[in-house]
């Protein structure tokens, strides 16, 4: 029976879709978010979001998105579940793209005379900001949640390792090898960072859990 390990600790219903396919599965954090006192404007009109962690961790602040005290006109968001999520707190999601690289093009074909508050974390990718820099647009940074690699050594060597974040593949390739097992990434961001370890990287056809859990049934159903 092939084994996967995925970086991130699965829900029930993606675990049985590994299970039902007649794959053992080994699961763990391989990071760890920790969300932080931030301070929000009354009045935001146009709000970057690039993940589902900045969501929660707006949900979780004291100063909630649904509080009247704080009002989002318009958000711009990457990934279906961070636009799911924003749409669940009654927010307006204008534009949801699946790449921060192609939400930054987007913003400056369309939106070059206007600001943004960008929330985020304390580590998150350069392609929004530096993109908006270069196109003289304005835009302040919110940090509202911190990441921090949470290693794990196993003495093992798995089929396929599910990696769905950059800070994910370094927190695993710390501890361990990826050596011949395939590294199964969420997206072309953490792909970039898995090929730094190993030639052997397959990237999801959507930037989801369920995707991603998808391709390595294709793949392991062939072993």
């Amino acid at each position: 029976m092939p084994t996967v390990l995925s970086t991130k600790k699965l829900k029930e219903n993606q675990r049985s879709l590994l299970l039902n396919a007649a794959i053992s599965l080994v699961e763990y954090n391989a990071i760890k978010i920790e969300f932080v006192p931030f301070k929000v404007p009354s009045n935001i009109e146009n709000a970057i979001f690039t993940s589902q962690n900045a969501v929660k961790a707006i949900q979780d602040s004291r100063t909630k998105i649904q509080d009247s005290r704080t009002k989002i006109q318009d958000c711009f968001c990457v990934g279906k579940k961070t636009k799911l999520l924003l749409q669940e707190s009654g927010l307006n999601v204008i534009k949801m793209t699946e790449y921060a690289s192609e939400l930054a093009d987007y913003l400056v074909k369309n939106h070059k005379n206007d600001s943004f508050h960008f929330f985020c974390g304390n580590i998150r990718s350069d392609e929004i900001p530096s993109k908006l820099k270069e196109n003289n647009i304005t835009f302040e940074e919110i940090e509202v949640y911190k990441t921090t690699l949470n290693p794990k050594k196993f003495e093992r060597q798995f089929d396929a390792v599910l990696f769905f974040s950059p800070s994910g593949v370094r927190s695993f390739v710390s501890e361990n090898k990826i050596n011949t097992s395939e590294a199964i990434c969420i997206g072309t961001t953490t792909a970039t960072e898995a090929k730094k370890y190993t030639e052997n990287v397959v990237i999801a056809n959507a930037t989801t859990v369920e995707s991603v859990i998808a391709k390595a049934v294709k793949i392991l159903k062939s072993y």
